[in-house]
């Protein structure tokens, strides 16, 4: 097992305990595993190939499907300008 498995093992436990979290403590280490999680599904992706980094990638977004909703809807709207 390679140590780019590991750390995404690592990450998935952490977001686990992070969810059992109330929400206002839920923000701030959920922003570093969003910030983390495309480094590591990158780092999955060099090392074992297209596929298990899709299948990281596929389980990302849904585990972070509401936050990643927010920030495209916040960077689509402030690219609005107003007539």
């Amino acid at each position: 097992m390679s140590f780019s498995l590991i750390f995404g093992c690592i990450w998935v436990f952490v977001a686990t305990v992070v969810a059992t979290l109330p929400m206002r403590l839920q923000f701030p280490p959920g922003i570093l595993l969003l910030i983390a999680a495309p480094l590591l599904i990158g780092w999955i992706g060099w090392e074992h190939g297209i596929l298990p980094s899709l299948i990281g990638l596929f389980a990302f977004i849904s585990m972070f499907r509401r936050p990643l909703w927010h920030i495209w809807n916040k960077a689509r709207s402030s690219k609005e300008v107003a007539p």
